[in-house]
């Protein structure tokens, strides 16, 4: 049986957007950059890189001072409404051994962090830039992928 082009294209979206419920949203940091005062990574969304990271140094996941242990950790979207601090959709890394409310939000340097991962459109040293513009494209793209079922996965390099 031959299907028509229109037919075939229809079926291969169906096949598409079926995959996309499966798999869900992949984020992966690779952290690759590390400082006494920070640690810069790049942030890959299924698989493309997508934005740079910076999150406080490795001081044993002490609450407000480190940042996260690497692994695998589910995330979910979190309305401004949620929180006390945040007044933009922003996103929530659950079932941190140890930690709560970390976030994915919108900062610059070390010192708008308390634990919580920044992300920027480009990187230097101890800071990360254009955070507004990065942000609201990440939860752009993660809206368009469906808005949940976000793994993500952290590795130093």
């Amino acid at each position: 049986m031959v299907l028509s082009k229109k037919k075939a294209r229809k079926k291969k979206l169906i096949i598409l957007e079926e995959s996309k419920d499966i798999t869900g949203i992949n984020l992966l940091l690779i952290r690759d950059d590390f400082s006494a005062k920070s640690t810069l990574g790049k942030l890959f969304l299924n698989g493309e890189m997508f934005c740079d990271t910076l999150e406080l140094p490795w001081l044993d996941n002490q609450r407000s001072i480190s940042c996260i242990p690497e692994g695998e950790y589910n995330v979910r979207l979190r309305t401004a409404k949620e929180s006390a601090t945040r007044d933009y959709l922003h996103l929530l890394v659950q079932d941190v051994e140890g930690r709560s409310y970390i976030l994915v939000h919108i900062g610059n340097y070390p010192k708008d962090t308390k634990g919580c991962i920044l992300v920027g459109q480009s990187r230097q040293q101890d800071s990360v830039y254009n955070s507004r513009l990065a942000m609201e494209l990440l939860i752009k793209e993660v809206l368009n992928l469906g808005g949940t079922n976000i793994n993500l996965i952290i590795k130093n390099k």
